[in-house]
């Protein structure tokens, strides 16, 4: 029986399809990299919360796409009959999939892989429009259906967006052409069906579920798994966390702490599991506190700065979900560049009603081995091997 067991695990791991993710220079850093940075900051306030709120995205004038200013990791799909290869955000906190069109004259368009439906003998077009804020800009086009090349899988008949406008000209800089949404249905502009959807619902996974290991710091090696969990990326047991709410990969945190003291979040919180969000965002004061603590003062590029030498000497600080303490070491908290070091957090502007919320992104999860299990509504997580 256990032969059994093994023989069919193997089987479908060999069923997995992997996509492999190039870690590349944000678009943060290609604004410093030509001295933009700064003008940047002064045109467009920038509050995560506006990708999960669209009232926090009302609350200031943010751009579209400013929350992914720091995103570095990208994979490779393809649209169309033949392939037209396409750079996206493998994004679980949004549910379309959207590229730039031949339809786009904006600047960001011009210099970016853009869709052309007449190239491509199964496209099928649509007289329905998508609009889709990532702050109170966003990229309006049309919607249309055409197969979709994804780690060599081709879902048929998905439905994707075709920008036409994209505001914002410093997305000219940015290292990615689109974003493929992960997250529930439900979250989706214009009640378009998510690609993991389709997928399941044409019988293309084995598994109703899809995992994400991102290096710390190769190019390569980070990848997103359709269908299916390879265990040589984590050590020990998953542990699984079921969902607090089905749109976003949404779970509740019990504590963060330092030093056994409670820093945040205490007496339970809601968190999100965002591959789509580079840094571990939360609420402003709570942020403000944990920088203090860090030590992390801003800089003119609005980053905040810490000492690389403190590395050493800071302690983990332990988010506890579902009773299971996860550590974040200060390797992992502080990020080092070529321009020193800077801190992981970043504090976001959140409606008061929806209580104190969370952003476990990328910091996090090159921590922790991630699983969205559809199937049973939950988040598996393991320290990443």
């Amino acid at each position: 029986m256990k032969w059994l067991l093994l023989l069919t695990l193997v089987a479908l791991s060999e069923c997995l399809i992997k996509v492999p993710l190039v870690r590349k220079k944000s678009l943060r850093q290609n604004l410093i990299d030509h001295g933009l940075l700064e003008d940047f900051l002064k045109k467009h306030s920038f509050n995560p919360a506006s990708k999960y709120f669209k009232d926090a995205a009302t609350m200031l004038s943010t751009q579209p796409l400013v929350n992914y200013m720091d995103m570095e990791y990208f994979g490779t799909i393809g649209i169309g009959t033949p392939a037209q290869e396409f750079t996206v955000i493998f994004d679980t906190g949004s549910s379309n999939l959207w590229v730039p069109s031949v339809y786009c004259s904006s600047p960001a368009c011009t210099n970016h892989n853009r869709f052309n439906p007449q190239a491509s003998s199964t496209y099928q077009a649509t007289s329905q429009t998508v609009s889709i804020a990532y702050g109170t800009g966003s990229m309006t086009g049309i919607l249309g259906y055409d197969t979709v090349q994804v780690g060599g899988i081709a879902d048929t008949n998905q439905i994707f967006g075709l920008s036409e406008t994209e505001p914002g000209s410093f997305l000219y800089y940015s290292p990615f052409d689109g974003i493929l949404g992960l997250a529930y249905p439900s979250i989706s502009s214009s009640g378009a069906t998510p690609v993991f959807d389709n997928m399941w619902n044409q019988g293309l996974v084995p598994q109703d579920l899809f995992s994400v290991y991102l290096s710390s710091n190769d190019q390569s090696g980070s990848v997103v798994m359709f269908g299916g969990i390879d265990s040589s990326y984590y050590t020990g047991t998953l542990n699984w966390v079921p969902l607090s709410s089905e749109g976003y990969w949404q779970i509740t945190v019990d504590s963060i702490t330092m030093n056994g003291e409670s820093i945040a979040c205490s007496g339970s919180c809601q968190a999100i599991v965002d591959t789509g969000t580079s840094l571990l965002s939360g609420p402003t004061n709570a942020i403000a506190n944990i920088q203090s603590y860090i030590g992390a003062s801003q800089n003119s590029n609005g980053q905040m700065v810490v000492s690389c030498s403190a590395i050493n000497n800071l302690p983990d600080i332990v988010f506890t979900i579902n009773g299971v303490q996860y550590p974040l070491p200060p390797s992992a908290y502080i990020l080092q560049s070529q321009q020193g070091c800077i801190s992981g957090f970043q504090g976001m502007n959140i409606p008061t009603e929806s209580g104190e919320l969370w952003i476990l992104g990328d910091v996090f999860i090159r921590q922790y081995f991630a699983v969205f299990d559809r199937a049973n509504n939950q988040v598996g997580l393991a320290p990443v091997a």
